[in-house]
């Protein structure tokens, strides 16, 4: 029994020590891609999604989250109203300030995806530095919100190149960019309305169409004009025959009039 019980230890111990000398991999992928990334997420490489595919009168709502919170609470009392999903792509940055609003989007059933760490021009910086803005936000958003974010990611400023997505795809993102902007950002300072947004809003709509827009404003200051114009996008969207879809509808397959838009909380994972 006492060589049994000695021969054992010494096993183990050889075994501890094999692995501690085992050279590290250096994997800088998010935990989500560490290992092969998932058939749904795969098919979605390879180039910008700008639209969903197929025909059917459909729009995914999107929402970018960099500054401030100051529209937040309005945009999702409107979603939770009018039965709405969303995803909201969030900064790494943005994740680490408000680490209760990352949870409060999650708690209310909408998707989170990535937007970068810093929102720093990406053609400006090194391979390098590209993936660690892609790694820390992952990291920043699931030490927020408790769970990993989509296996999406949208870049900062829209500006993207055929290497960049490759390399965003090789960390486990589909690049997800949009039809249209509303460009409520900007603010009542730059000229920007109410009005303008959902006209913006509505002169891109097509089957298909991801709208783009933001829950705080560039300068943190005056109204968060998107927020304001949410309901009438909403009910000028569904009044032309289309239904508000979750994008998360991507990584299940084509969008089916069947894909149309559940209540959040009873959302797909």
């Amino acid at each position: 029994m006492r060589v049994a019980t000695l021969l054992s230890a010494l096993a183990t111990g050889a075994a501890l020590l094999t692995a501690a000398a085992a050279p590290a991999t250096g994997d800088p992928r998010p935990a989500h891609a560490a290992t092969a990334a998932p058939a749904p997420v795969e098919k979605l490489y390879g180039s910008a999604i700008r639209a969903l595919p197929g025909q059917a009168k459909v729009v995914a709502l999107t929402f970018n989250a960099a500054w401030d919170v100051e529209g937040l609470a309005t945009v999702l009392k409107v979603l939770r109203e009018q039965k709405a999903p969303a995803t909201f792509f969030l900064t790494g940055h943005f994740a680490e300030r408000h680490p209760e609003a990352v949870r409060t989007i999650a708690a209310a059933g909408h998707g989170i995806g990535n937007h970068s760490h810093t929102h720093a021009p990406f053609g400006e910086l090194t391979r390098e530095e590209r993936a660690e803005e892609v790694t820390l936000a992952d990291r920043a958003i699931r030490q927020a919100g408790g769970s990993a974010p989509l296996p999406f990611f949208r870049f900062p400023y829209g500006a993207t190149t055929a290497r960049q997505i490759a390399e965003v795809n090789a960390l486990g993102y589909a690049d997800i960019e949009w039809t249209t902007d509303t460009t409520g950002y900007k603010g009542t300072a730059a000229g920007m309305t109410v009005q303008k947004a959902v006209k913006k809003a509505l002169d891109a709509l097509t089957p298909g169409e991801i709208i783009q827009m933001h829950i705080g404003s560039l300068d943190g200051q005056g109204p968060v004009l998107d927020a304001q114009a949410l309901p009438q996008i909403i009910d000028a969207i569904r009044s032309r025959g289309y239904r508000i879809t979750d994008l998360r509808t991507l990584l299940d397959g084509p969008i089916s009039p069947e894909a149309l838009t559940t209540p959040p909380g009873e959302q797909r994972p």
